[in-house]
């Protein structure tokens, strides 16, 4: 069955433009026929096209589930975007497939990309949203630098993964199950010395995600898929 995202089904039965028209025009679906709804905001809908136009699509809703698949735990990771900036969009899209509550690019002084264009990730992450069948749509900052992150006063676990040698241990073995977390991955050089000590010195924790160096957005799904395994084996 065809699912489309309804930010605001709320305030008005209709389809966004861009929704509508892939209903009438792509899928071809007609009055009477059945969709399903998410608004992003964890409700999941069942609705049936009452009156099909290939802009303005209205539908009439059937049911409404609330807190539909709500998580236990809010994972927010904070990654350097990768110089080919297809790699991280599939960050983002696989993040958002596992299970991810936030997202923002930092740019960091070894980031070789300072610009992420907002709207087209933003996009990725909806269409990965409605593929992997959630009603929860991952909040995705604006970039900003590592410094201005620093400033932030993130509530939970706070872990910064890094390459540098030192005392760390597993993210496996570091993260509690239950507990909000909060884990910066750097760019394709690391982070420097620096950047590293000032994270420390803000609460964050230094840690492995194993024996194998990893690319940047390859780093950001192993951190991803390890905290939802380790809330997965609890419930």
């Amino acid at each position: 069955m065809a699912l489309f995202y309804t930010p605001d089904i709320d305030k008005s039965p209709l389809l966004p433009e861009e929704e509508s028209q892939h209903a009438v025009k792509v899928l071809r679906l007609q009055a009477g026929e059945k969709v399903e709804l998410v608004d992003g905001k964890g409700n999941f809908y069942k609705a049936e096209v009452s009156i099909p136009h290939h802009k303005r699509c209205e539908v009439r809703i059937l049911e409404k589930i609330s807190d539909f698949k709500k998580r236990g735990i809010h994972l927010h990771i904070a990654i350097a975007p990768t110089k080919n900036i297809e790699r991280l969009e599939w960050f983002a899209e696989k993040a958002t497939e596992i299970g991810i509550d936030e997202i923002t690019p930092i740019i960091c002084r070894f980031s070789e990309r300072k610009v992420v264009k907002h709207d087209r990730l933003e996009k990725i992450i909806i269409s990965a949203m409605k593929q992997s069948l959630k009603a929860y749509l991952p909040k995705l900052n604006e970039q900003c630098s590592f410094a201005e992150f620093m400033k932030r006063n993130d509530v939970g676990m706070k872990f910064i993964g890094h390459c540098y040698e030192g005392q760390k241990q597993n993210l496996s073995k570091m993260y509690k199950a239950g507990e909000n977390v909060t884990i910066l991955i750097g760019p394709e050089g690391d982070f420097s010395q620096e950047e590293v000590e000032n994270a420390i010195k803000c609460g964050f924790m230094p840690i492995s995600l194993g024996e194998s160096r990893l690319r940047t957005e390859t780093a950001g799904v192993v951190a991803c898929h390890t905290v939802n395994v380790i809330n997965e084996m609890t419930e």
